[in-house]
């Protein structure tokens, strides 16, 4: 199954909504523009963004004289699209790199730090795994299992440690082996709780410190946010405290195949100007895949 396949398998119940608004044969008319509006923002896509995306359409649909729904599937599609910040490049392609994985808890990080140490290892990657929730022992086992399965090292501590330490202990490691690619999965933090992101920026400052005194060079550091697709607007909300607190440098989405609130994505990226560096799909490696935002758009409207 290719990637649009399984991308528009994934997002098959954020599609639900919209195709009632697409049916086939449907007219152009004002209760067309308002279902759809209303429609994307239950989508949790947040007003702002479905009012300037409805308008548009309204005025290309007039421009270009389009009068039934679905002939405006792929006009949708590429107008979502542009909601997107295109990324400069690819944190994980483009190495040396460390990155480490923020989020609250639940939100998929050690996963996907798994998947990605799987997919870049394979790829020909020298990657090393860190081990920086030390407040979680399932975590650690969890990275152990992926770092066997990829044939990648893993950092690690005793449960309780520093997770400052320990990063500068994955780093060390990596100057060691000479690595391209540093993944460090952290702790779950409350969003909420100004002291958790208080010792997360502590544990940012340490790594970028570190990272600046690699032997082959300073090793670029980039910060992600894990968000768990289903928590919708509250997705939002963890993408904003992360980044006053961190300086973020880019989202990853998990688990858009397990909601209908797809349209989130659009609302983070818009709202913090931020690339989407990865989406997740399903439970397997392969579902876990670079963003492409006009791909993404049109497996949400539906366009084939």
């Amino acid at each position: 199954m290719g990637f649009f396949e399984a991308l528009s398998r994934g997002l098959e119940r954020s599609r639900e909504a919209l195709n009632e608004v697409f049916y086939f044969g449907g007219e152009v008319d004002e209760d067309f523009w308002e279902n759809l509006e209303d429609t994307l923002v239950m989508g949790d896509m947040g007003a702002e963004i479905s009012m300037q995306v409805t308008d548009d359409l309204r005025d290309e649909a007039a421009r270009r004289n389009l009068k039934t729904a679905r002939q405006l599937r792929g006009a949708l599609a590429d107008r979502l699209s542009q909601v997107f910040v295109q990324p400069d490049g690819d944190i994980f392609r483009d190495t040396p790199s460390c990155v480490l994985f923020v989020g609250i808890n639940g939100a998929g990080k050690t996963t996907t730090v798994g998947k990605i140490a799987s997919d870049m290892a394979h790829r020909g990657k020298k990657v090393v795994i860190g081990s920086a929730d030390t407040f979680r022992a399932a975590a650690i086992e969890q990275l152990d299992v992926w770092g066997q399965r990829a044939g990648v090292p893993v950092v690690k501590r005793e449960r309780g440690s520093d997770p400052a330490s320990v990063c500068y202990d994955v780093l060390d490691e990596a100057d060691r082996l000479g690595s391209d690619l540093v993944l460090i999965d952290t702790a779950g933090r409350l969003h909420t709780s100004p002291e958790l992101m208080r010792e997360l920026a502590k544990v940012v400052k340490v790594t970028r410190k570190r990272a600046e005194q690699m032997k082959r060079g300073p090793m670029a550091v980039h910060v992600v946010l894990v968000i768990d697709s289903a928590t919708g607007q509250n997705g939002l909300n963890q993408a904003l405290e992360f980044n006053d607190a961190l300086g973020l440098d880019g989202i990853i989405m998990t688990k858009l195949d397990g909601t209908a609130k797809g349209g989130i994505a659009l609302a983070v990226a818009s709202r913090l100007k931020l690339p989407i560096y990865r989406i997740g799909v399903g439970e397997s490696v392969d579902d876990l895949q670079e963003f492409d935002a006009h791909e993404f758009a049109r497996a949400l409207v539906g366009e084939e």
